[in-house]
Formats: C-alpha cells, structure tokens, sequence
C-alpha cells in the first residue's frame, strides 16, 4: 500500500492549487452539473468561484492538504457569525456570469439548513483522481476527526447521497435530504464530538445570510496575508472519490 504524504495547513500559495483540486473533483457530478450546465466552461467557473471561498476559509476557517497537493479539507470556524467575502456579489458575477444566480440558489438553500448552534463546517473534501485508491480521502478524513475530537465542536457538511458511506464511517449522521429546483439531491450531514454528551440539537432553519453560525477571524495561514475575506462557500464539501457539495 502506499504511504500517505504528510498533511499540513495550506499556504496563501495553495490558494489556487486547492481551488482546482477541488474543481476537478467535482467536475463531473451532478451538482457541477446543474451549476454550470455547459461542460465547456464548467471547470473553469468552478475553479474561480471555489478560489473566493478557498481564500475566505483561509480568514475564517482552515484548509489542510497533503503535500503533493492530491486531497484537502476546507473547513469555516462557525462559532459565531462571519462575514461573506468581501465584494462577493461582484466577484460571483465576475467568476460565475450568467450562472451565478444557480451558485446563489444553493447558497440561500444551505443556509437555511446549517446549525445555529456553534459549529464547525465541513465545506470540501477533494481527492485527486490520481490519487484515488491510495487511501488519502481515509487519511485527510481521519485527520480532520482528530483534530474536532481535540477541541470537541459538532460539525456539519452537505454531501451528496453517493458520498455518504464515507462520512458515515467517520461519526456523520445523515439529516433529511434536500433536493434542489430541478436539480441533485443534497445530503446534509452532522457530527457529534466522539465523547459522551448530549445529542447535538436537529437544525434549525435560518433564512439570511448575516445569521449565518460561524467563526473567529483567521487572519493568516501559514503566509497568508490579512484582508477582509469570505464566509463560506455556498455548499458543502466536496470529496473526489464521492462528489461533494460546493460550500458558497
């Protein structure tokens, strides 16, 4: 079996990397594909629209990768509210064009089913296609466990319903699903800290943006630089091997 490169916080440098890891694995999903309908700009829109919430989560969350760069968690520190990107209107039309309006449906949707309660968001597990089989999405899952069992917060994600045996193996317990307007089927996901307490509260519906649950500032991430940045993309996590959600 190979050996799984060591896993580490993202640089500002990852930035891009990142963004198009994750754009390639979820290229030709579902979701990616009632996002972007065209085939022939759909990986370039989403390598743009996830590099806005690749850097917000460098401001107000964490990424991880291995070192070669062939799977990576993105994660936002939801324990109090954060702000969206900053010009994200903008910068969604400029990215997206005309179909930014489908990246703002499944935002509007996730938000209202994402936790009050403080938490941790899962947005984006990706594994690289070159790197499916060798045991990275365990690894990088296992990783991501540890470290909420060290600081013991729930965590929500979205997946879709082909990826939710992985995250079950992992503590995630399914929520009901969502299906979007003539589109995919979503799969909201949470998880309780692994010790004994209380079952974490069902969630609640929320309907604006500004009372979304979320995080202390993360100004820097090993290099990175401070500006006022991002909330969180607008859907969920998206692994390579089982497509998951985008998390504007």
């Amino acid at each position: 079996m190979q050996d799984v490169p060591r896993i580490r916080a993202a640089r500002w440098t990852d930035k891009g990397p990142v963004a198009a890891l994750i754009a390639d694995a979820i290229n030709s999903s579902t979701l990616a594909e009632w996002l972007v309908p065209d085939p022939r700009q759909r990986r370039r829109i989403l390598a743009d629209v996830l590099e806005i919430w690749v850097e917000h989560a460098m401001f107000y969350g964490d990424i991880h990768i291995t070192d070669d760069l062939s799977a990576t968690t993105v994660g936002f520190h939801r324990y109090r509210a954060i702000p969206p990107p900053a010009n994200y209107p903008d910068r969604l039309t400029d990215a997206a064009g005309p179909h930014a309006h489908r990246f703002d449906t499944l935002d509007q949707i996730l938000t209202g089913q994402r936790p009050t309660e403080p938490h941790y968001h899962l947005a984006f597990l990706a594994v690289a296609a070159r790197a499916q089989g060798t045991m990275r999405g365990s690894a990088i899952l296992n990783h991501h466990r540890n470290r909420l069992d060290h600081i013991d917060p729930p965590s929500w994600t979205a997946t879709t319903s082909e990826s939710q045996h992985l995250y079950t193996r992992y503590g995630y317990i399914s929520r009901p699903a969502i299906t979007l307007p003539d589109g995919p089927t979503i799969c909201p996901m949470r998880r309780n800290p692994d010790r004994p307490v209380d079952a974490w509260p069902a969630t609640k519906a929320h309907s604006s943006l500004s009372t979304h649950a979320t995080t202390t500032s993360n100004p820097r991430q090993e290099g990175g630089r401070s500006d006022r940045g991002s909330s969180d993309p607008t859907g969920t996590a998206t692994p390579a091997a089982a497509p998951k959600l985008l998390p504007m």
